[in-house]
């Protein structure tokens, strides 16, 4: 056995040299020939790697490049570079100014390269605070206290700003919760990470931001802060604003109910104000009338009262039938039909005025009616939780309120209302009645003067003047009683006709209320119709803003690149490490045993 492995020794070491000298000569006569075809890339990557200072300032740059080599042979890239680093195999690069050439074979071809005076798409800034007051990250090191990490990215405006308006930043550091304790950053996400914590922040396309992440320390340690930017390609998906914009609109509606509400309201409480502007204004003829009457009815008393006692002298005299002077009967003719004359003009005044008064009462009564019916507690709750204008919402609760008072008071004096038409009725026919009576007496009286030819034409006139005049007492007393129920009609209308009169001052400040209140409607409506269509352009724009998915990638490095597929950056700054000093005790001797010194003996 031992002999057959001798043998397949002697035979690798006799065969390995040729073997060896074979496959160099195989593998050189193949660069050699690549060398002599030019190549094609058909895509190219980049990731720009960067150290920076713990205060965000730049120390070192470099690219990781890879090509897509489809065909072997010699190929270019560009980028400004101070130095050159073959990742993928031995080959030797070359570069002329901006131009990279090397000869790579089929497939993924690696390169680095450094770039130690190139700028960043982004500065950023990072300073440091403990307890409120700024200091440096070496000093920081080790520290206890309060601290305050503020991280500041902005535009880099010296580089290609198509980094900036496209890639969004990752800021992300750990901090040890053992040294480390009420972790705070309003703008970022902490998350568990094992015994630690990650706060994450998201910077995106376009943004300028300043990040602030605080703790509570103990003997402060860093581990560096990651920066990560990539392109902002992935394709954001648009929200389902149908349920945002179907609230808005049941909201805008409700707003436009309200507004039409409001409207019908202002409509109908300007009619409330019409008619009972105009009942004031009846009432003010009635109650004018009236007066009028009851100060003309102490001489309509005095006239039907010298009436009655002439008659009662006639019927008298005539009783006697000589020395009859029948000259004062025309005169009594004459009075009979000035008084009649008197009441028939009060009955027609009454008949107008009844016809005014009943045209306001109506208008009246068909405004009051108009205003809504009262509203539920849950709906008032419904309207003051919404987002209408505080302002207008308790503008139009006032109203309302003040609408429904009005409407409670007018069912109080309602029947009032409706029974002055009744009483101007009864009026009107007891003063026309009347007025016939005397018209019928100075009727009678003239005929008997006419007949008084004959004894039988004597009688009757006889016969006749002693009946009026004993009907005319009755006539008398009932005119005075008319004329005191008129006194009382009189002195208690005045009430009700001041409070016609505040009546019709509450609703003209309501109809003022009311049209301030519509035309905050108006407005509020007029402002809020339109906040679905708004709401809806708003995350158009909004999407717009932060799709970035048609984006083209260019070359970091270079504008020449092309077919550049992708553009990484990872950023990383300097960590922050806390070194305890080094103890200057020598180390104590540890004393030999027995068996170690009697080793010793012999050495």
């Amino acid at each position: 056995m031992r002999r057959k492995i001798l043998l397949v020794l002697a035979a690798v070491i006799l065969v390995s040299p040729s073997f060896l000298v074979t496959a160099s000569a195989n593998d050189s006569e193949t660069k050699e020939a690549a060398a002599k075809k030019d190549g094609e890339v058909s895509s190219k990557d980049e990731v720009v790697y960067a150290t920076l200072g713990a205060n965000g300032d730049r120390e070192e740059i470099y690219v990781v490049n890879t090509l897509d080599v489809t065909k072997a042979g010699k190929v270019v890239d560009y980028g400004n570079y101070s130095s050159l680093k073959n990742l993928t195999d031995l080959s030797e690069m070359k570069q002329t100014d901006n131009t990279v050439q090397v000869t790579a074979p089929e497939g993924k071809f690696y390169y680095q390269g450094n770039m130690n005076d190139a700028a960043l798409p982004w500065d950023i800034a990072i300073s440091y605070f403990l307890d409120g007051k700024e200091i440096s990250p070496e000093d920081l090191a080790g520290k206890e206290g309060h601290v305050e990490i503020r991280i500041k990215t902005s535009a880099n405006e010296k580089v290609n700003p198509a980094f900036f308006k496209n890639y969004l930043l990752q800021i992300s550091l750990t901090l040890n919760t053992e040294i480390a304790s009420n972790i705070k950053a309003e703008d970022g996400m902490v998350a568990n990470s094992g015994k630690d914590k990650q706060v994450t922040f998201t910077v995106m396309p376009e943004n300028e931001e300043e990040l602030v992440v605080e703790a509570d320390v103990d003997e402060f340690e860093l581990d560096g802060i990651n920066i990560s930017g990539a392109p902002s390609t992935m394709s954001v998906d648009a929200p389902d604003a149908d349920e945002m914009t179907g609230d808005m609109k049941s909201l805008t509606g409700a707003i436009a109910e309200i507004n039409d509400g409001v409207g019908e309201l202002n409509n109908g409480v300007s009619e409330l104000n019409n008619g009972v502007a105009g009942l004031h204004e009846g009432s003010e003829q009635y109650k004018n009338g009236i007066s009028e009457l009851d100060g003309s009815s102490s001489e309509l008393v005095d006239g039907s009262k010298n009436i009655e006692e002439a008659l009662a002298t006639l019927s008298k005299s005539l009783s006697n039938a000589e020395g009859t002077d029948l000259s004062g009967i025309n005169e009594l003719v004459k009075g009979l039909t000035e008084v009649s004359g008197g009441l028939h003009e009060t009955a027609d005044g009454l008949v107008t005025l009844k016809q005014n008064y009943k045209k306001a009462y109506d208008a009246l009564d068909a405004a009051i009616t108009a205003i809504p019916a009262d509203v539920t507690k849950e709906e008032m709750d419904k309207l003051e939780k919404s987002n209408a204008d505080p302002k207008v919402v308790r503008k139009l609760l006032e109203t309302y309120k003040a609408a429904q008072t009005a409407k409670g008071t007018y069912a109080e004096v309602k029947q009032g209302f409706a029974a002055v038409d009744t009483t101007l009725g009864k009026t009107i026919d007891g003063l026309t009645e009347m007025a016939n009576n005397l018209d019928a007496m100075a009727n009678g009286l003239s005929s008997s003067l006419e007949n008084m030819d004959s004894m039988e034409g004597f009688a009757q006139l006889q016969e006749g003047i002693a009946s009026l005049s004993a009907n005319y007492k009755t006539f008398h007393a009932g005119l005075v009683d008319y004329t005191e129920g008129v006194g009382q009609l009189a002195s208690s209308y005045q009430d009700l006709h001041n409070g016609i009169g505040e009546l019709s001052e509450g609703t003209g400040e309501l109809e003022n209320g009311v049209g301030e209140l519509h035309d905050g409607t108006t407005e509020l409506h007029q402002s809020t119709k339109d906040i679905p269509k708004e709401m809806t352009e708003e995350i158009d724009q909004m999407m717009d803003e932060y799709d970035k998915s048609d984006f083209d990638a260019v070359s970091f490095v270079s504008a020449k690149n092309e077919n550049v597929n992708s553009v990484q950056f990872v950023l990383k700054t300097e960590s922050i490490k806390y070194e305890e000093p080094e103890t200057t005790e020598e180390p104590k001797k540890e004393e030999k045993g027995i068996w170690a010194r009697f080793k010793d003996l012999f050495s």
